[in-house]
């Protein structure tokens, strides 16, 4: 099944995963020292050339988002990095992966990201935000710590073209 063929309602939150996971890349590649460089290209971009998110790149384009991540955005992705994957139970990336479970992993991936350019700055001062796949994640700051819906923020402020990324330390999951 393509986006296209998916409802209007759910092609944007697919379109958003995939964003999300892109961003989670740039998001990486900025903590490296190469932010400046990546700021040009879009949040896939900047993702699938960090090489510390090729989980996320790999779902995103399991899932069909890839597209609607090139898109104009803005978007906002909390995006988890491989290590955050890896903490899954065993056998749980594998099967999301699969064909016939694209909607499950396009519902998951888009609850990482939200539409609107939100920074660091910006997202301190809430206590939610509601995610493209329609449900809210709850933000909580703790000193200079801030946590998603239990995942903690590891960088922030990592620019794409097409929106912002701040990376987490593990997959957050839509209720």
């Amino acid at each position: 099944m393509t986006i296209q063929k998916l409802p209007k309602p759910f092609q944007k939150i697919a379109h958003i995963a995939i964003l999300a996971s892109a961003v989670f890349l740039f998001t990486l590649s900025a903590n490296a020292g190469h932010h400046g460089d990546k700021y040009g290209k879009d949040i896939v971009d900047v993702a699938a050339s960090n090489g510390s998110f090729n989980t996320l790149v790999a779902a995103v384009q399991a899932a069909g988002l890839e597209e609607t991540l090139r898109g104009d955005g803005p978007f906002t992705v909390f995006a988890p990095t491989d290590e955050a994957f890896a903490k899954l139970p065993a056998g749980t990336l594998d099967s999301l992966l699969l064909p016939e479970n694209r909607d499950k992993l396009a519902a998951i991936l888009t609850y990482h990201v939200v539409a609107g350019k939100v920074m660091a700055a910006d997202v301190v001062s809430l206590t939610s935000a509601t995610t493209v796949n329609g449900q809210d994640v709850k933000i909580s700051v703790d000193g200079e710590t801030v946590m998603v819906d239990g995942a903690t923020v590891v960088a922030v402020d990592v620019k794409a073209s097409n929106g912002v990324i701040h990376v987490i330390d593990e997959v957050i999951l839509p209720q």
